[in-house]
């Protein structure tokens, strides 16, 4: 029996993912590939999403495929796992005849700083899917896919084009729903460290509001407001908030970022004007 590992993240699956488990398929000598997300990747410091949201997307695509396994082993260890440990727990399950380990051509500039690499070398075949030109020794198998696709570029860029049309609504949801609650936690953050109090986040999205979400804080004194605007656009501007509009007094200062209201209240008018309630009379 031949099987074939196939780690990563998978921050999201993409089209270049998708191609090389097509690929390893078709032209690897295997009886089973199995597709292993990360916990966290070893040379990383933290992921961007939930593992078992990662797993899901992998199990939509490729879970009802022939020969394909997707295994939890890494996730169910709830910390980063070295390659070796991987292919060990796999070896010992299936005493495969042969074991190839497939790999981005980005991973080739460090992989003898791998855990125990030499170790690893004696018990795996490398096989490396060729990505962005990168130049792959001819002593190694190769994918000849040529991907020019990362899951850090579609995050980064939230540009989906390139991930399965499969898994694509989901994910777009997702990564959405995550940047909006970045943002919000980068405003609300700051907020609370430059001593606004009672700091409220109200959902609206869903509804005919001006907003999807409105961030309520009280200030401490009428200069204080002037000075939470000035540290918000000396913070939020290079993130890439859009400051629409800006009415300020000493009272209350209300910032339109577009898809994000902040109202700046001193405690009178807070409680003057109850716009909580306001909001939350118009979710009922």
């Amino acid at each position: 029996m031949n099987i074939a590992i196939f780690g990563g993240s998978f921050d999201p699956p993409h089209n270049g993912h998708n191609a090389i488990v097509k690929t390893a398929l078709l032209v690897l000598d295997i009886d089973k590939l199995i597709i292993v997300p990360t916990f966290l990747n070893p040379f990383k410091s933290k992921f961007s999403t939930d593992p078992k949201k990662r797993l899901v997307w992998c199990e939509t695509l490729w879970g009802n495929l022939k020969k394909v396994e997707i295994s939890k082993f890494e996730i169910e260890q709830n910390r980063a796992v070295p390659s070796l440990e991987s292919v060990l727990h796999f070896k010992k399950i299936y005493n495969p005849g042969m074991i190839y380990l497939i790999i981005g051509a980005d991973q080739l500039a460090n992989l003898e700083k791998w855990y125990k690499f030499n170790i690893l070398n004696t018990l795996v075949k490398f096989v490396v899917a060729s990505r962005d030109d990168i130049y792959v020794p001819p002593n190694l198998q190769k994918l000849d896919l040529n991907v020019k696709i990362s899951s850090t570029k579609v995050r980064d860029e939230l540009d989906f084009s390139n991930v399965p049309e499969l898994i694509r609504r989901d994910v777009i949801k997702f990564y959405e729903e995550k940047q909006m609650q970045d943002r919000i936690n980068r405003i609300t953050k700051l907020l609370d460290e430059k001593k606004a109090e009672n700091i409220e986040v109200v959902d609206m999205s869903g509804l005919e509001y001006l907003a999807k979400f409105v961030i309520i804080a009280t200030t401490l004194t009428g200069r204080h407001a002037y000075a939470l605007l000035d540290d918000l656009k000396t913070e939020l501007k290079p993130n890439g908030e859009e400051f629409l509009g800006v009415e300020s007094s000493d009272d209350w200062t209300v910032i339109d970022l577009g898809d994000i209201m902040i109202h700046l209240m001193s405690e009178a008018y807070r409680a003057k004007y109850n716009i909580e309630e306001f909001l939350k009379d118009l979710k009922k």
